[in-house]
């Protein structure tokens, strides 16, 4: 079989792409020639922080480049009436009382396009350049043994899939174990501040702990009743509200207090079953360019899309 031209790691910053960069560096796992990290430009404080220590203390004294995409924000293009908008997931309330959801663009627009483009650009054919027939990047995505059923190929000739944390049979509760054992217990979940697919458990936690950023979601929530500004300005507005949260309430009202079977369960356990399995049963843990929770149809459960 060829081998690829280079090994690239898909990083999301979040608890799995933090252990592949870690075991490729202490040599556990082939050396990465590079990591790519997607920026929608609405990411937490926190994961932000991770990234930069990530880079400052692993990956350049390893050599290994993490390069950033991006360069706008999801966020500010949603509010802009004069900016071409990839729509965001969310949940609308329609005029007859159902309740449906935006087609979700924005992990291809903000995530995928911009990892391929820097792909092709690190095997030498950036733009529309033809990369001949045998030349491919490895790229690694960090998808565990719990959720094998979300990992998929890239559909690129030039940019293969590998799933190392499968071919290691780890669950996310190893890479937890793993990260606390080398000091990176704190790792974050990677999502937009304002990702419609947060857990209740998730806006609890940000509202609680985290309240500027809260404080921006409940803006942004409060901001895209009608939809993206574009729309509205071009004269195709929403015809039923937007929302945040799946129960179409604003995000400030929503009934994010619950507590599910899932979450219950999760308190009566250890201090690392806690830390282990973070997310309740209505959310993921965080967000991959390559496994959209909008793909997994224990996030849409009871919406009519």
């Amino acid at each position: 079989m060829t081998p690829p031209a280079l090994r690239v790691l898909s990083l999301g910053a979040g608890v799995q792409s933090t252990t592949l960069l870690l075991l490729s560096v202490q040599g556990r796992l082939p050396r990465l020639d590079a990591a790519v990290f997607a920026d929608t430009g609405w990411e937490p404080a926190a994961v932000y922080a991770h990234l930069d220590r990530l880079e400052r203390e692993v990956a350049a004294p390893a050599g290994i480049p993490i390069l950033r995409t991006g360069g706008g924000s999801i966020r500010a293009d949603a509010l802009d009436p004069a900016h071409r908008f990839a729509s965001m997931p969310l949940f609308v309330r329609n005029p007859d009382g159902t309740v449906g959801m935006i087609r979700r663009q924005c992990t291809d627009e903000y995530k995928l396009k911009k990892i391929k483009k820097k792909v092709r650009a690190l095997l030498g054919y950036p733009g529309r350049q033809r990369v001949p027939a045998g030349v491919f990047a490895e790229q690694w995505v960090g998808i565990s043994r719990d959720e094998f059923t979300r990992a998929k190929d890239s559909g690129l000739r030039y940019a293969v899939n590998r799933h190392p944390l499968l071919e290691l049979d780890w669950t996310r509760t190893d890479c937890l174990r793993f990260l606390a054992r080398h000091g990176w217990a704190h790792t974050p979940k990677s999502a937009c501040i304002g990702c419609p697919f947060h857990s209740d458990a998730q806006w609890r936690h940000m509202r609680d702990h985290q309240p500027d950023e809260w404080a921006d979601a409940v803006a942004f929530d409060h901001a895209i009743r009608q939809g993206n500004r574009r729309g509205t300005a071009t004269g195709s507005p929403l015809l039923g509200q937007a929302y945040l949260h799946r129960s179409c309430r604003p995000l400030d009202q929503a009934p994010i207090d619950r507590v599910s079977a899932h979450e219950w369960k999760q308190r009566q356990g250890s201090l690392l079953d806690l830390l282990a399995d973070q997310a309740d049963e209505d959310g993921p843990v965080g967000c991959s360019p390559w496994t959209c929770r909008s793909e997994d149809p224990d996030a849409l459960a009871g919406v009519a899309v």
